[in-house]
């Protein structure tokens, strides 16, 4: 049953595509989380590879520009052994009228293995996944406002390598929640795997309005939002996203929702010395 409602799952509900975190069971979470784990040894090593994706091929397909996340994803495939093809969509096909679906035709002709796809428009991935072959996978790198699944998992493994369990949490995540797919990825996955509580906080204009229906709860104030958190997730504003005048100003953003030492909960006890300058944008420690 759970198969039929989730395009991710095979009918054994086994992981097939990752889209999002949205509808993902705990234990598929878990076991993510888990075989990450086995890995992170690989980059210690002087051979820094290991023949898990030896014979496949990885194209990383990128419609939105992302030089920090191409490169990661390009250095995972290789570490894997996997031939990696990167394709800066955004300059080539799709400016020369060609179709989305057109793009990936021509490229599943090439025995394309696994997609990963990084794409302004939410729900992009979703209509890759439904027209690739039955053994092509695909991989969600952002999809507009949508969803973030890879950095969502990359948070939760940093978060239980820290904490290391997440039923008695209390995770605060601050900033521009409206644009932010990764703040969708992270609660998705938060209340998921079990914490005890998820905030939101943001100035109103930054909030949506329907966060609460998500099981979190909202703050619009700094000091009430990190209150007794055990963990913090700063966002930064997607200026890139926004459209109308939503802040009075960035600096105005900063003073009231930038997290400096002294605004932590360690620091409004008195537990925490911070350096020079910490309490200004991209100042200090």
């Amino acid at each position: 049953m759970l198969a039929k409602h989730n395009p991710q799952l095979n009918k054994n509900g086994e992981l097939i595509h990752l889209l999002s975190i949205e509808g993902l069971p705990k234990d598929i979470l878990t076991q993510v989380l888990d075989t990450a784990a086995n890995f992170v040894s690989v980059s210690d090593r002087e051979v820094k590879k290991v023949p898990l994706l030896r014979g496949k091929s990885v194209f990383n397909l990128f419609f939105e520009n992302s030089t920090r996340t191409r490169t990661t994803f390009e250095i995972a495939a290789t570490r894997l052994s996997a031939d990696v093809i990167n394709l800066d969509i955004a300059r080539s096909s799709a400016s020369k009228g060609e179709s989305l679906l057109d793009t990936i035709a021509n490229l599943s002709a090439m025995a394309a293995d696994l997609f990963v796809v990084r794409h302004s428009e939410s729900g992009a991935p979703y209509l890759i996944a439904q027209h690739v072959a039955p053994h092509v996978h695909v991989i969600n790198a952002g999809d507009g406002r949508h969803a973030h699944p890879t950095q969502g998992l990359l948070d939760m493994y940093t978060i239980r390598h820290f904490k290391k369990d997440f039923a008695n949490l209390t995770v605060a995540i601050v900033g521009d929640v409206l644009h932010s797919r990764v703040a969708r990825s992270d609660i998705h996955a938060l209340t998921t795997l079990g914490c005890a509580e998820v905030r939101v906080v943001g100035p109103k204009t930054l909030v949506p309005s329907d966060m609460a229906q998500m099981g979190v709860r909202v703050c619009h104030t700094l000091q009430e939002g990190i209150r007794g958190c055990d963990v913090i997730i700063m966002l930064r504003l997607q200026n890139e996203r926004m459209s109308g005048a939503l802040l009075p100003s960035s600096q105005e953003f900063f003073k009231s929702y930038g997290l400096t030492p002294r605004k932590t909960p360690a620091g409004q006890a008195g537990r925490h010395r911070h350096a020079p300058g910490a309490d200004q944008p991209g100042g200090g420690d």
